[in-house]
């Protein structure tokens, strides 16, 4: 699914195509300067988005075997939430009962 195709289905709530893309595109723009801010994202029954800083460590250069230094740098950490969780194994769960 892309970025379009979330505009549309906000389209079909009331919206025009514009106004809804506009509304996409500045959702999308508030998560990313909040996690450029170094904030946490906490969208209930979604999911929370944070914003985590990983150390420069040793590494191994696996062609090679020389030792190298790993840099350190941020990644983002994306926790579902039990109602995301619970969507997504819906159809997991029903085949476990059937089996």
């Amino acid at each position: 699914m892309t970025k379009a195709d979330i505009a549309s289905l906000v389209a079909e709530k009331g919206l025009t195509k514009k106004q809804a893309m506009e509304a996409v595109e500045a959702t999308l723009e508030i998560i990313k300067s909040a996690l450029r801010r170094g904030e946490k994202i906490q969208l209930v029954g979604f999911g929370s988005f944070q914003v985590k800083a990983k150390r420069a460590r040793k590494g191994r250069n696996p062609q090679t075997g020389s030792e190298i230094t790993i840099t350190a740098r941020k990644v983002l950490k994306f926790k579902p939430g039990k109602a995301l969780h619970q969507t997504v194994n819906v159809g997991e769960a029903i085949a476990q009962e059937h089996a």
